[in-house]
């Protein structure tokens, strides 16, 4: 007589795409188990938007898959099944209101992500997910090309689907050790390259120390390398005391640290004057300077930015900030509103995936049915989340994304 247990859905990773997986399968009446290798489920989702939880956004699907860039297109499945508006729907079908304040983000109305989390972990209950935690997955066991289960430290649960959801590299101090992508490999499946994104960058200029007290709102970033000169990215940015951070630069991260690997460092301009170009900065400058001919350079700037960075970019130009618009020469005005429209800053490193929250790259789409969230190497096997090879920018993309593959995975379908 066999009395061993079988589920139905053995989930690896107790993160925002395993628990909806989790809720997803359990309330199609599966029996679900949920291992988390942590002391406690939803860490990182803890952390998310600086412990505010931004959870998706209001974008049309068709806009929220374009900013995934050339492999959005493999989400279309989930979001049909799951989109920003259905999840808000999830949510408040278990107690969780939500708002857009911005009429973009979406959080919930605590803006806690503690909330996100109880409320998970209710659901879970509710809907009959068994959870263990501090449970670290060893093995994926495999017979006949078909899953039938897990082994841990301490024990082999059975079951003839798996999900993995353990997430990326990013935040190793919430238990990002990339064991997902292992577990990956030992089955087959190929790995992109793995790179740290959605974090602060280093830059070799040292000026920028000067100017931490500020954010500078609607900057656009580029790259002014001719060959990825279309890599841009928009949003606010704020100086460090060793380079530059804040939503422009988390974008902008997960296109630069490849090529920081491939070039060494990485030549970028920022626009500071909220997309002015040189003309109309130009124009702005002499209409300030007519209202006032005994206005400072300083002065003039610190219509259009704050004082600190004012006097670095007067430096840059080799202008004394304290001159008037009159005493300058031509070519110091031409070369002060060309580094108001372009300030050219070099990108030289980070701190890896200790400070990324997002990681690029990870299992192969190509071998991930996208109808079911299915292996197409082995039966049974499914991924959702971050430790698949798609990842966007902040916004509540990834959280979407998440929150959608989970939903689609949760549901077990075959591929056909």
């Amino acid at each position: 007589m066999n009395l061993k247990k079988e589920y139905d859905l053995i989930v690896i990773g107790g993160g925002a795409s395993g628990m909806m997986a989790a809720i997803t399968a359990a309330r199609e009446k599966k029996s679900v188990l949920l291992l988390e290798k942590l002391s406690q489920i939803g860490a990182k989702l803890k952390a998310t938007g600086g412990g505010r939880c931004n959870l998706t956004n209001t974008l049309s699907s068709e806009e929220f898959m374009a900013k995934f860039g050339r492999n959005g297109r493999f989400m279309q499945d989930a979001l049909k099944e799951f989109d920003h508006k259905d999840l808000m729907h999830f949510f408040k079908e278990i107690g969780v209101e939500t708002h857009a304040p911005d009429g973009f983000r979406v959080f919930p109305t605590s803006h806690s992500s503690q909330t996100i989390i109880n409320a998970l972990l209710d659901e879970m209950h509710r809907v009959g997910v068994e959870i263990l935690t501090s449970q670290k997955v060893q093995n994926i066991l495999q017979a006949d090309n078909q899953i039938c289960g897990v082994k841990t430290t301490e024990k082999t649960f059975y079951a003839k689907n798996v999900l993995i959801a353990t997430g990326g590299l990013g935040y190793p101090t919430l238990g990002a050790e990339g064991d997902g992508h292992e577990m990956a490999r030992e089955l087959g499946h190929k790995v992109t390259e793995l790179y740290p994104a959605m974090m602060p960058l280093f830059v070799k200029e040292s000026w920028v120390a000067n100017c931490r007290a500020d954010t500078i709102a609607k900057v656009e970033l580029r790259v002014a390398i001719k060959k990825h000169s279309k890599l841009k990215a928009h949003g606010d940015l704020i100086f460090t005391k060793s380079g530059i951070r804040g939503p422009v630069v988390l974008d902008a991260a997960r296109e630069l640290t490849p090529l920081l690997e491939r070039y060494g460092e990485v030549p970028i301009l920022v626009n500071l004057t909220k997309g002015m170009n040189e003309e109309q900065i130009l124009k702005h400058l002499k209409k300030e300077a007519a209202k006032d001919p005994n206005a400072t350079m300083l002065e003039l700037l610190t219509t259009l930015l704050p004082s600190s960075l004012s006097k670095e970019l007067c430096t840059l130009a080799e202008i004394d900030p304290l001159l008037t618009n009159s005493k300058i020469s031509g070519a110091q005005r031409a070369k002060l509103i060309q580094l108001l429209a372009y300030t050219p800053l070099t990108v030289t490193g980070h701190e890896g995936f200790k400070m990324a929250m997002i990681t690029s790259g990870g299992v192969d789409l190509k071998e991930i049915e996208p109808k079911t969230m299915q292996s197409r190497v082995i039966k049974g096997l499914y991924f959702c989340g971050e430790v698949m090879n798609l990842d966007g920018p902040c916004g509540g993309y990834n959280l979407q994304w998440s929150f959608a593959g989970g939903h689609l995975a949760g549901l077990l379908r075959k591929n056909t």
